[in-house]
């Protein structure tokens, strides 16, 4: 995004401070509402002097201490940062001196417990790792931070991200709960910064996604996810699950602000080489974001994606609701875009690749003293761990990893066939981007690990590489559960599938807030 800037409409706010000094301004301000609130709405009360920074951050941690630990107990945040109110002051004291401000000047953020903080724990959501402090930021965050956002809390998540159905880990006593029935899971792995974010507990979230863990919790929750292109967003800094697959990204309640944030987070890093192989890109994904693209777009339904014997009625229903608003927006829809390579790609697999612990050593390694442990075996036999991930844990410490092995050879070979094969589709059928529901399914009961669980993220995205992007598509059971429809496009084309996106949010209007976390008064 460029330099940072500085935001509008600041000279009226600026003779108020003169006649009322810095104390006198904050009394003399309005309480800011939170709920909902986007980027730019914050933006715009910070610049017209309707509100301080200090002011937004104090009503997130108000309803954070409103419905975290109490009321509903989402339990969806793991620590939060002491020092928010003091880094807004500091931002305030910015905004009135007229310094340059960043593009996400005052951005309260929920961060996923995997990426490293300085200021603050960072754990995976293992207890083996409890009061582990980075001496810096995780790259992509350390950008986020200095374009002026707030890391507000670290959100639980699924331990060490191994889960993609349900947010519970040993950091945190009990499962994280989702806002929109707190009897239903949030899916994982981050489904901490999914409920606080759809809660209104922070204005943005991060989280990371290997195979469906931004975009399935978004689905569940009703928010915005997007999977980028593998290589437009550095990993150094988060405890990797599988490097190969591993993406970090934003969770919101708009696609403007994905745009926004994912705009700030994009960008090459010497310290992960598949960044710096990635095309020269614009990130300048505001623009994209038109209400009409969809007039004379052409979009593709994905069967392969999410037909199975278990798909939920009512999901089916949410989904051809949605390609019904797709073309009543302008869109032509083909009914189906076939791969028809897929089964025999699937058959030439052979073997396993399982690089979980090496990855995992080397990023123990980086943290130096600051690790309790540095090696897996060593958090096996600690025995600091939720039990529901011991047998993945002990299947990694077993596994005999070898980027030449057979396995892992095969797994790139499909990888490259299924890129070739989606890519000979979607030119086919002359389509822009394939659609699918992002669960086939409902979000599942806490503890039911028994009915299906719909998750259609694990494939065609993290095996391409390609980039996906979910926004909500309705409500299942009686208006309760939210459902997703996931957009998914060519490499690079983040900026299509933001357009995309938006302009059948601003047709549909799905999105609304929980019932369990009202407005404060």
């Amino acid at each position: 995004m460029g330099r940072p800037r500085r935001m509008g409409k600041l000279h009226g706010a600026m003779a108020s401070v003169a006649l009322l000094g810095w104390h006198g301004l904050l009394q003399a301000q309005q309480p800011f509402r939170v709920e909902e609130a986007t980027i730019a709405s914050v933006h715009e009360a910070l610049a017209s002097g309707k509100t301080s920074c200090h002011q937004v951050v104090a009503a997130y941690l108000n309803r954070i201490d409103r419905y975290d630990h109490s009321g509903p107990a989402l339990n969806a945040l793991v620590v939060v940062n002491p020092a928010a109110l003091t880094v807004a002051d500091s931002l305030d004291r910015a905004r009135i001196g007229g310094a340059p401000l960043g593009d996400l000047h005052c951005v309260p953020m929920i961060v996923k417990d995997n990426y490293d903080t300085k200021d603050l724990q960072t754990t995976g959501g293992s207890l083996a790792l409890a009061g582990m402090r980075p001496t810096s930021d995780a790259f992509a965050l350390g950008k986020l931070r200095r374009a002026g956002a707030i890391v507000l809390a670290k959100s639980n998540m699924a331990e060490l991200a191994f889960s993609p159905y349900e947010t519970v880990s040993s950091i945190l006593p009990g499962y994280t709960r989702n806002p929109y029935a707190t009897d239903r899971v949030t899916a994982g792995s981050s489904g901490g910064t999914a409920a606080a974010v759809a809660a209104n507990m922070g204005l943005v979230g991060l989280g990371t996604d290997t195979g469906n863990s931004i975009r399935g919790p978004s689905a569940h929750q009703s928010l915005v996810g997007i999977r980028s292109t593998m290589g437009l967003v550095s990993r150094t800094g988060i405890v990797p699950l599988n490097l190969s697959a591993d993406i970090a990204g934003p969770l919101t309640r708009t696609v403007a602000d994905a745009a926004r944030v994912l705009a700030v987070m994009a960008a090459p890093d010497s310290a992960d080489p598949v960044t710096l192989t990635a095309p020269a890109r614009s990130t300048s994904y505001i623009t994209a974001l038109d209400p009409d693209v969809l007039r004379g777009t052409r979009l593709g339904v994905l069967h392969a994606a999410y037909e199975r014997p278990t798909l939920d009625p009512e999901v089916a229903a949410r989904f051809a609701e949605a390609v019904a608003d797709l073309r009543r927006l302008g869109a032509t829809v083909v009914d189906d875009v076939p791969v028809p390579e897929l089964a025999e790609l699937r058959r030439q697999v052979a073997g396993g690749c399982n690089p979980f612990r090496t990855e995992f050593e080397a990023y123990l390694a980086g943290e130096g003293d600051r690790a309790p442990i540095h090696t897996l075996e060593a958090l096996v036999q600690s025995r600091r761990f939720h039990p529901s991930i011991e047998s993945r844990l002990r299947s990694a410490l077993a596994a005999t990893y070898s980027d030449t092995s057979a396995g892992c050879r095969s797994i790139r070979a499909f990888s490259a066939g299924l890129r070739t094969a989606v890519l000979r589709a979607m030119e086919q059928a002359d389509v822009n981007a394939l659609l699918y529901p992002t669960w086939s399914n409902p979000p599942r009961l806490i503890g039911d690990l028994n009915t299906p669980h719909g998750d259609n993220n694990q494939l065609f995205a993290p095996r391409t590489g390609f980039p996906a992007i979910t926004v909500p598509m309705g409500y299942l059971r009686g208006e309760r559960l939210p459902a997703g429809l996931q957009f998914l496009g060519r490499p690079w084309e983040e900026g299509t599938l933001f357009g995309l996106a938006f302009a059948y949010e601003q047709g549909t209007h799905h999105r609304r807030p929980p019932p369990t976390t009202p407005p404060l008064e």
